[in-house]
């Protein structure tokens, strides 16, 4: 077994020694073990381990992704797997973890799992971003596609089309596209609905609009949105997960789905209604 190894911030005696236990650990079950190169630095690499940068359909010589860390690692993780569908394993260091479904003391017992077989994948879909300029490395994003105003307090006007058929120009101070996946993170914060992970569909959620009949909508996966933007500022920012570029009104962009997915590895009993019920406190009451 192929296994990768990855996380985002590895600087504190604490995440130094969990990078250690998780290292002697899978070292012991005798697999073969990859570390991605900016892990591999912060670690001085001492184990002497094969390193990794990014894989493809081309290079995908791993069999799984270990993501250490929160939700925000496997967005980053993502940018690693690109198209070459390796399934992610997401170990939980941050809060939330709604991705990162794995905690740090379950994980001897999911790798068990892993190697007995007890797993499914969970094909999440990703959007990907058109221009006609060169904005972004991987221009695919898991979670959502955000337009955002800059350098001024004053609203921008996003004028969106679906498919060339003007859908609405949008007073306010910004514009989500989000995916199923992505519909309980900042678009659920700005009043856009929960999809769940297989709904064939993207929402498009408004930032603080000023027109107040203006609501998110949601629409098939298989359109095209594309957008021009207005403001006082000759600049806007534009998001694709965390990554974020200034652009301005000679941009050109365009959003569809991805024509390729991710996997997320599930384990037996986990769930997406049981991680909203556990993380969204559902059905809880903390009044007594």
């Amino acid at each position: 077994m192929k296994i990768g190894l990855y996380s985002k911030v590895v600087n504190t005696p604490r995440q130094i020694k969990l990078m250690d236990d998780i290292i002697g650990f899978l070292l012991s079950e005798q697999v073969d073990l990859y570390l991605h190169s900016y892990l591999a630095s912060c670690l001085e690499n001492k184990y002497g381990l094969p390193e990794f940068e990014y894989l493809s359909k081309k290079n995908a010589e791993l069999d799984f992704l270990i993501s250490v860390g929160g939700d925000g690692t496997i967005l980053s993780a993502v940018e690693i797997t690109g198209d070459s569908q390796v399934p992610i394993i997401g170990v939980n260091t941050g809060r939330l973890g709604f991705l990162a479904n794995v905690s740090t003391d379950g994980f001897i017992q999911a790798f068990k799992e892993l190697k007995g077989g007890n797993y499914s994948l969970d094909k999440r879909s990703l959007l990907q971003l058109e221009s006609n300029a060169d904005l972004f490395r991987f221009n695919y994003a898991l979670n959502d596609f955000v337009l955002h105003k800059k350098e001024t307090s004053s609203m921008i006007t996003v004028h969106a089309f679906l498919n060339g058929e003007p859908l609405n120009s949008y007073w306010a101070d910004g514009l989500i596209v989000s995916t199923p996946t992505g519909s309980s993170g900042y678009s659920l914060s700005c009043g856009g609905p929960i999809l769940f992970p297989k709904s064939s569909s993207l929402v498009v959620t408004p930032i603080a609009p000023h027109n107040l009949n203006v609501r998110p909508v949601i629409i098939p996966d298989d359109q095209v949105l594309s957008f021009e933007i207005e403001g006082r500022s000759a600049n806007f920012l534009a998001s694709l997960d965390s990554r974020s570029v200034t652009i301005d009104q000679t941009i050109q962009m365009a959003i569809r789905k991805a024509d390729f997915h991710i996997n997320l590895v599930r384990f037996e009993g986990d769930t997406f209604l049981k991680t909203l019920r556990h993380k969204m406190l559902w059905g809880m009451d903390n009044r007594n």
